[in-house]
């Protein structure tokens, strides 16, 4: 006999209540609550139900929205202090309006690093949400709030932004599930951009369904795509520098996923791109597009309000107002290089694995303080970057672990977004424990 599930209303109820809960994370979770529209969306959603009339796969679904998503209405701080004052949206992002026309519950705005601009999920002015594994502990970023809003039960999907791993990284820590989609695939209208190059929109949720019912309604695809065991392509990272300064256990995770997996799917491929790697790093040394764009997004605040931003942030932005124009202009031309050339190394697998960060959460307070917090964050955001880079769509899995969680990624071909998803499924069964 099943269980009927709960009614929308009642689910919206309960994350509420979690929300309110003044021994929990709501306060640095979300920066603004949504309670008497999530209320009203949960009732109609519960109306349609009983009609039998469905919206789409996220009809009734409660979703949490990352800071930096136009909301009607309301400003857009970006887990910021100094555009509190700006001027309110006047419409929806684009990834806001079709999650409404989809029928999910917007139920608040969550916290974030603030401009997005670092893998860590620290913020000194909203707070940082403790790690649901160990609330001593980083959840990871940017998309911070996303992350502890699913994980402990204040959402079923958190819209987040992934730039360099911001959606990927808290997956990770925190034991989620994150997928960043190929560029273009999901409109970025309407979000405060930390890079017009590179960045893109995704979501945190539970399961890989969670993640692939989001892109459904998100990019507008249709598409099924089946993908059972014995036709994966799988290939793997077994050395070079994105398994370098790996912790161990982190390193025996992943093995461990790499045998279950060959058990049921077959040999998985060596996959070695450490030549582009070493040009992509060549590339960053002239400039990196957050840098650039971020400081050309930024450059007025900097002027007038720079001492209200994080220092660990304003630092980065002061970096990027440096950079030489005609270097700017040459890394572009050299990631077109990159992405061509992955692409044609890619062609014969559905994905690429490798651990989707090197280490487990550190301490929120390790991870705060100056050489610490830029040698984390570049650790944290190595591994997942390159996805960004190459554009690739990306996925985070949770690997079955004692202890801090630990992320398995799989990077996919680029622009086979709904492939990826379907692999993500086929591995995430096959890891399942039994």
């Amino acid at each position: 006999m099943t269980t009927a599930k709960p009614s929308c209303r009642a689910r919206v109820d309960a994350a509420l209540t979690r929300i309110a809960d003044q021994n929990g994370e709501g306060a640095r979770v979300f920066l603004r609550v949504h309670a008497d529209g999530a209320r009203a969306e949960a009732d109609a959603a519960d109306s349609r139900s009983r009609s039998g009339i469905s919206l789409g796969p996220l009809d009734g679904t409660i979703v949490s929205v990352k800071d930096l998503f136009d909301v009607a209405g309301e400003v857009t701080t970006a887990g910021s202090r100094i555009l509190a004052d700006a001027a309110p949206a006047t419409a929806d992002a684009a990834a806001v309006r079709r999650l409404r026309q989809g029928g999910a519950v917007v139920i608040g705005r969550t916290n974030m690093t603030e401009f997005a601009f670092s893998g860590v999920g620290y913020n000194p002015h909203y707070g940082t949400p403790g790690n649901p594994h160990d609330r001593t502990r980083i959840p990871g970023g940017s998309s911070s709030g996303a992350a502890v809003s699913v994980a402990d039960g204040m959402a079923e999907i958190g819209l987040g932004s992934d730039t360099g791993g911001s959606l990927r990284i808290p997956a990770a820590l925190c034991g989620l599930v994150g997928f960043k989609s190929t560029i273009g695939r999901v409109p970025t209208a309407g979000a405060f951009p930390l890079s017009t190059t590179v960045d893109t929109v995704g979501t945190i949720g539970k399961t890989v369904a969670d993640c692939a019912r989001a892109f459904a309604v998100l990019s507008g695809s249709d598409k099924v795509v089946d993908a059972p065991a014995k036709s994966l392509r799988l290939a793997i990272i077994r050395q070079g520098r994105l398994l370098a300064d790996t912790e161990s256990d982190v390193l025996a995770a992943v093995a461990t996923a790499e045998d279950r997996l060959r058990r049921t799917a077959g040999d998985i491929a060596a996959f070695d791109m450490e030549d582009l790697l070493e040009d992509m790093a060549a590339m960053h040394a002239l400039a990196t597009f957050p840098a650039v764009e971020a400081a050309a997004r930024l450059e007025e605040l900097m002027a007038t309000r720079a001492t209200g931003m994080d220092p660990l942030v304003r630092s980065r932005v002061e970096r990027g107002l440096k950079i030489r124009a005609v270097d700017y202009a040459r890394i572009q031309a050299r990631r077109l290089d990159l992405i061509a050339r992955m692409d044609a190394r890619m062609a014969d697998y559905d994905a690429v694995l490798l651990p989707t960060v090197p280490i487990k959460a550190p301490t929120i307070a390790d991870a705060s303080q100056g050489e610490n917090f830029a040698r984390i964050n570049m650790l944290l955001l190595r591994n997942t970057m390159a996805a960004n880079i190459f554009d690739l769509p990306a996925i985070s899995l949770p690997l079955p672990v004692a202890g801090l969680p630990i992320g398995l990624m799989l990077m996919g071909r680029r622009g086979q977004d709904e492939r990826l998803l379907a692999v993500a499924r086929a591995v995430e069964a096959l890891l399942a424990p039994a």
